[in-house]
């Protein structure tokens, strides 16, 4: 299934989920240089300031009120009756978003540029709560989206939100008669919980998100300074570095009375590099770092320091030898625990995929029941902004339905005990629990934040080692593996096909019972079914690690972290990925001396 359908959850850290590096490579550059088309003056390096005021809130909140007075109210009372029915829930989500993305490749300068974007989503429920324009597949069809006026000028502002709602209203109207003429010929659904839930509204007005604060002929330098690291390894065909931030401002107002603002800053920076095997295998490595200003990320020696150690590994899994299909034992380092917890477990224990014809349901029924080792708990806590001095990108203080974030308990000594919950209500569990999330543009639905995993079982990494021996040796095969880096993974969570997942690993090591030194291999594909793969988890380390990223899914891309220890799993199957046609570079790589003023 493609990215964003439901039901297929996809993660990768990188901004990238396509398989081929050719393709990650283009998304890369997409998402490094998606920003608006001036070009800040070189000593800013930021977008004209337009500071966010109350009068948006304010704006949003009197048209709100307005309409709300007026839909479905007859204007002629001789025909009353003829008037179609008033909505129920009218709220209205605005994004301010100040953005800065400086790009660099090869020692070169690609991007500077600088983005102020504002846009709203128009919900409009028209029916109740139980049943509502929403149910069932036309939960999306609910949401209006239209761009705003940059500048707080309250008459533009509002006219733009009139239209919105009349859009989303008609098209409420629309599907509520659709929705109850579906409820009439079709079977009776397995799960009738209503449409949405009622929550207290919230009133938390924080200060706005300030323009990025971003020196651009510094920044701009240190981009260029980094991915100049790269043209010392000749073996590296293409590389990117670059700086994102963004500074977002989020705005509800809904019919309940909720007024929320909330601010939102990440800064990052992403490091890929792309090479090519002889066979025609495409490989990449890639890096992030997060903070939430620029200055808060790393300083340029330990940047510089990690990106050539990235290039050295590139080059090493390049001439690394194929590898063949296994199943045997493996330990998992924390950071590919993390996204092995995330795409395994964390996205079925979503509310929404709980409930449906075409949800797999995985662990519907299993409240109150043991589904991973007694020594293994889990929580979602997006109120943790820092982990062991590490940022969450996971972190929001109130959800995208205007509900307080919480930590939730999902996993207590291996039992399950609940679910991420956005306002669409499960059987029972009837409430949110500040997991509606979405990305501007689309439907909120429970989603993970900042995904922990905690262990009672932890032994040192020379211990889960030797673990992992006499575990391969048990099991008479000559090796385990262990994975270091894991880049992204897909989660299918559909009745209609096989309940599996894919984790694609970018490091992994064979490690000899014999005592050979361990063997770095490629083309190796993490799969399995969510349950079985649980199960066999061993014992873990003592440290856990942080994974941050973003996670494509149904209703769009968010900030994700997960927290792991590594992991040591007794059984895990592994497939050989696409091994490519593509050939060698025909054309040699040019010297430095060809390009007059050159430099290596």
């Amino acid at each position: 299934m493609k990215p964003g359908n439901p039901g297929v959850a996809q993660i990768s850290r990188h901004f990238g989920n396509s398989r081929s590096s050719g393709n990650r490579t283009r998304y890369l550059l997409a998402a490094a240089l998606c920003v608006c088309a001036f070009r800040p003056h070189p000593a800013e390096a930021k977008p004209a300031s337009v500071q966010p005021s109350p009068v948006l809130l304010d704006a949003m909140t009197a048209e709100l009120d307005r309409a709300m007075a007026d839909l479905g109210k007859p204007s002629d009372p001789l025909h009353a009756a003829k008037t179609p029915q008033s909505p129920y829930f009218l709220s209205y989500s605005a994004s301010d978003v100040q953005s800065v993305g400086i790009t660099a490749q090869f020692g070169a300068l690609v991007s500077s540029q600088g983005n102020h974007s504002r846009s709203v989503d128009v919900l409009v429920r028209v029916g109740d709560e139980k049943l509502d324009n929403t149910h069932g597949n036309h939960r999306s069809s609910a949401l209006n989206t239209v761009a705003l006026p940059l500048n707080d000028d309250r008459r533009a502002i509002q006219r733009s939100l009139w239209w919105a709602t009349n859009e989303g209203y008609g098209n409420a109207l629309h599907n509520y008669l659709q929705v109850k003429t579906e409820t009439q010929v079709r079977a009776k659904e397995e799960d009738s919980s209503p449409d949405f839930s009622r929550e207290p509204a919230q009133v938390a007005i924080h200060p706005p998100a300030p323009a990025p604060a971003v020196n651009a002929s510094q920044w701009e330098q240190r981009m260029r300074s980094l991915s100049a690291v790269f043209r010392s390894y000749p073996e590296i065909y293409s590389n990117l570095v670059s700086l994102q931030v963004n500074n977002e401002t989020r705005y509800f107002v809904s019919s309940e009375g909720a007024r929320v603002v909330t601010p939102h800053r990440l800064a990052r920076i992403i490091v890929y590099a792309g090479t090519r095997a002889e066979d025609g295998m495409d490989l990449f490595r890639a890096r992030t770092f997060e903070a939430e200003t620029a200055d808060g990320l790393p300083a340029q020696p330990a940047l510089e320091a990690a990106v050539r150690q990235l290039a050295i590994s590139l080059e090493q899994l390049r001439k690394a030898p194929v590898t063949e299909p296994f199943d045997g034992p493996a330990i998992l380092s924390g950071r590919a625990a993390a996204v092995f917890f995330h795409e395994v477990l964390g996205h079925r224990l979503e509310g929404q995929r709980q409930r449906g014809n075409d949800e797999g349901q995985t662990f519907t029924r299993d409240v109150g029941k043991a589904i991973l080792p007694d020594f293994l708990s889990v929580a979602d806590d997006p109120t943790r902004q820092i982990f062991d001095g590490t940022y969450l990108s996971g972190y929001y203080q109130f959800d995208d339905e205007g509900q307080p974030s919480k930590r939730v308990d999902l996993i207590s000594d291996g039992v399950l005990e609940t679910f991420l919950m956005s306002r669409l209500p499960i059987a029972d569990f009837a409430s949110s629990n500040g997991h509606g999330r979405a990305q501007p543009g689309r439907m909120p639905t429970g989603r993970q934040g900042n995904l922990i995993v905690s262990s009672t079982r932890s032994v040192p990494d020379a211990q889960l080692r030797s673990m992992l021996l006499a575990e391969a040796k048990k099991q008479g095969k000559p090796y385990g593996l262990l994975f270091e880096d894991i880049s992204s993974g897909f989660a299918v969570t559909t009745r209609n096909m096989p309940q599996a997942f894919q984790v694609l690993p970018l490091v992994v090591y064979r490690v000899y019972v014999d005592g050979r030194p361990d063997e770095l291999v490629r083309g190796v594909s993490i799969v399995g079914t969510p349950q079985a793969a649980l199960s066999r988890i061993a014992a873990t380390g003592t440290r856990r690690e942080v994974f941050n990223g973003e996670c494509g899914a149904e209703s769009g891309s968010v900030a994700v972290s997960a927290v792991a220890p590594a992991m040591l799993v007794r059984e895990i199957e592994t497939q050989r990925q696409p091994q490519g046609t593509s050939r060698q570079p025909i054309l040699p790589m040019p010297a430095a001396t060809d390009v007059p003023g050159g430099t290596h």
